[in-house]
């Protein structure tokens, strides 16, 4: 099996954003991951710090309503404007070059194509924990917290966006746990698969 794109779904604190770019250094291809949020950005008008909180996790009153009445509350969503603004730039971006494409939903994305490789990246919880303090600027109280509401967050909108399981193994060919490889084990064997 040959690859030209391999896409990164992620656990919150998981190091996948890491994995990606060192992986896509590794192999002398770009990776897309807040270049997304930077061109949906600019294609919609609106603030980058919009896109990549309503991008990925989405509108969590509408993914409420949704899932308890089956019905969106007011028609479509901006959020769901913004899913179209991404699906299209991933399934441009895929047909224009090869590349490791972070988030986005981008395994779902790219389904039908038979060069994709798709990688879940997780690793325990204390690991994403630390990952997350170091990493945030911003003043969280409750680290556990915030790590299961963003996990939960994606969860919800990857089942809205995709009628799939965020997680499930079935739905990626690799999942890796960071917190026991290490960020470079990860990557050496994403760059040995994507190779072969």
């Amino acid at each position: 099996m040959s690859y030209r794109i391999v896409t990164i779904s992620r656990e919150f604190g998981s190091s996948g954003s890491t994995i990606g770019k060192q992986l896509a250094d590794k192999l002398g291809i770009k990776c897309y991951d807040r270049e997304i949020i930077k061109q949906v950005a600019q294609q919609s008008g609106l603030g980058e710090k919009f896109i990549e909180e309503k991008g990925e996790y989405g509108n969590k009153v509408a993914i409420e309503t949704f899932f308890a009445t089956g019905n969106y509350y007011n028609g479509p969503s901006l959020e769901d404007s913004i899913w179209a603004l991404q699906q299209e730039f991933i399934t441009d971006l895929a047909q224009k070059e090869p590349c490791v494409i972070v988030g986005r939903c981008a395994d779902f994305i790219l389904k039908q194509r038979d060069d994709v490789l798709n990688v879940f990246i997780h690793a325990d919880k204390k690991i994403r924990m630390e990952k997350a303090l170091s990493e945030t600027n911003e003043k969280i109280l409750d680290i556990e917290r915030y790590i299961k509401d963003k996990d939960k967050r994606r969860a919800a909108y990857v089942q809205f966006y995709t009628d799939r399981q965020w997680g499930l193994a079935s739905n990626y060919h690799i999942s890796l746990d960071s917190g026991k490889l290490g960020v470079e084990k990860c990557v050496s064997i994403l760059e040995q698969l994507y190779k072969n």
